[in-house]
């Protein structure tokens, strides 16, 4: 059921334009964006030796789309994760993928329309009131294609720190065969081994 229509305030101010409506989302959901940050910290981190960062296969990504729900909606290219599924079934256009993500590993670079990207504001479901801008929830859609090379990436990244023993132990949320229960199976061997 969608809220009834309520008009959006923002800073004691009512939100009855456009350029006002712009301003209280942005300054909400981009509060940090202007923030300063001290990269500074990244100098006391430990130097690790540079490894070799081979080549992209098409396994990887064949293996990285099969987990893409089909019903999400699509970024500013109209292409669903349907779409590319069935697109890349053909080899040729595989193969033009997978030479585009090893393209920006080689020239260091990200297309600028893997960066175009739709925000859709939706509400966030039982809230009492929706005059507020936290009432709602910014989504962000991206090209397909360029989510598709980012969970490539991430896959292998997520490889070689756990491989590297760059993660900590205690981190669970977002990295494979760290679940609650791998880490309910992992708490339980450690009891039975130290018995």
């Amino acid at each position: 059921m969608l809220p009834s229509i309520e008009t959006i305030s923002y800073e004691g101010q009512v939100c009855n334009t456009l350029p006002s409506l712009w301003n209280a989302l942005h300054r909400s959901y981009n509060s940090a964006a202007d923030r300063p940050v001290n990269t500074n910290i990244l100098n006391d981190i430990p130097q690790s030796n540079t490894i070799e960062w081979p080549p992209f296969s098409k396994q990887e990504f064949k293996d990285a789309i099969a987990k893409c729900s089909t019903s999400s909606t699509p970024g500013p290219d109209h292409v669903s994760w349907k779409h590319l599924k069935s697109i890349i079934t053909d080899d040729k256009c595989l193969e033009k993928i997978v030479h585009i993500a090893n393209a920006c590993i080689v020239h260091e670079t990200w297309p600028p329309q893997f960066k175009a990207a739709t925000s859709v504001i939706i509400p966030k479901p039982n809230k009492e009131s929706y005059n507020r801008p936290k009432s709602f929830q910014p989504i962000v859609l991206l090209n397909t294609t360029g989510k598709l090379i980012e969970k490539v990436i991430s896959t292998r990244l997520q490889f070689h720190m756990s491989a590297n023993g760059f993660l900590d132990p205690n981190q669970l949320r977002d990295i494979r065969q760290r679940s609650t229960i791998d880490a309910s199976v992992t708490n339980f061997i450690r009891t039975y081994l130290h018995k």
